[in-house]
């Protein structure tokens, strides 16, 4: 039997090439869209100042990061252009061979934070759009276990709202821990919040750019059905029936509303999430 295919490696492999040849660079985050157009030409300026928007909330100095999640090491390519130490922990194989070709100068840590060890040296543990993925139940624990004692921990993500109705239709855009719970549990692991900022506004509109790229996906796809409906109907009725038999009707369905759909759009990221920075140290 042969070996099973990676569909993720893949996925990222093509995903990575395609904002490549689109920003020139590999970022995997949201732009900041505050006087930009939502316009595929404007993707690679909007993600520049989000990224220059984070590197606002670095403390000052020459600091020991570990870069959680880290992308395509693009962010810690930065960083240690900076003069900066960077650690990268990212669990994907094909992410942490783009990390060493991105941040060569950074080590790279191919697993979960969980099972990352390290005495507690870091001066900064950095969350960019990596907080949401890890249980809530372990973060804050596992940081503290790695930060230095005057250290902070920066987070830059997406929350759930209080406001957020988990529907049936399509999966919603955005997602994240509840930004209740996590305001709740932040006093409770004997942290403070010394910044914070709502950027939801100036991030939303990256869902309608994604949401656009996704509907010109469904037209090729649309017109290319249609031809064949009415040109090779036979051909057409076997392509179904196997994309069913591998897929499934309700895979298929939810694709096709994504390629199709309005559903997600900047209005409902808007109020379903909340796009927070928060910067935080132990108290006292």
């Amino acid at each position: 039997m042969g070996e099973k295919l990676d569909t993720r490696a893949i996925g990222l492999d093509v995903g990575l090439s395609f904002i490549r040849w689109l920003t020139g660079a590999e970022n995997l985050h949201y732009g900041l869209w505050t006087g930009l157009e939502a316009r595929a030409e404007n993707l690679g300026r909007a993600q520049a100042a989000y990224t220059e928007k984070l590197f606002t909330y670095l403390p000052e100095g020459r600091l020991r990061i570990l870069d959680v999640g880290g992308g395509a090491g693009v962010t810690a390519g930065k960083l240690t252009a900076l003069g900066h130490e960077v650690d990268i922990v990212v669990p994907s194989a094909f992410l942490a061979g783009r990390c060493r070709e991105n941040a060569p100068e950074a080590r790279v840590h191919q697993m979960r934070l969980q099972e990352f060890r390290s005495e507690p040296r870091f001066d900064l543990i950095l969350f960019s759009e990596s907080f949401q993925y890890i249980p809530r139940s372990e973060v804050f624990d596992k940081a503290l276990s790695l930060l230095a004692p005057d250290g902070d921990i920066l987070i830059a993500d997406c929350f759930r709202s209080d406001d957020f109705q988990r529907g049936t239709g399509p999966r919603a855009s955005g997602g994240g821990h509840p930004i209740s719970d996590i305001r709740s549990l932040i006093p409770q692991k004997g942290l403070t919040v010394i910044a914070e900022e709502d950027i939801t506004e100036a991030v939303a509109p990256s869902i309608d750019l994604e949401q656009a790229l996704f509907n010109v996906f469904g037209h090729g796809i649309a017109r290319i059905d249609a031809e064949l409906r009415q040109k090779r109907a036979r051909s057409r009725w076997l392509i179904a029936r196997a994309l069913n038999l591998i897929a499934g009707r309700d895979k298929l369905g939810s694709l096709s509303a994504r390629l199709t759909g309005q559903e997600r759009n900047a209005a409902q990221f808007r109020r379903d999430n909340r796009y927070m920075i928060f910067r935080m140290r132990r108290a006292g």
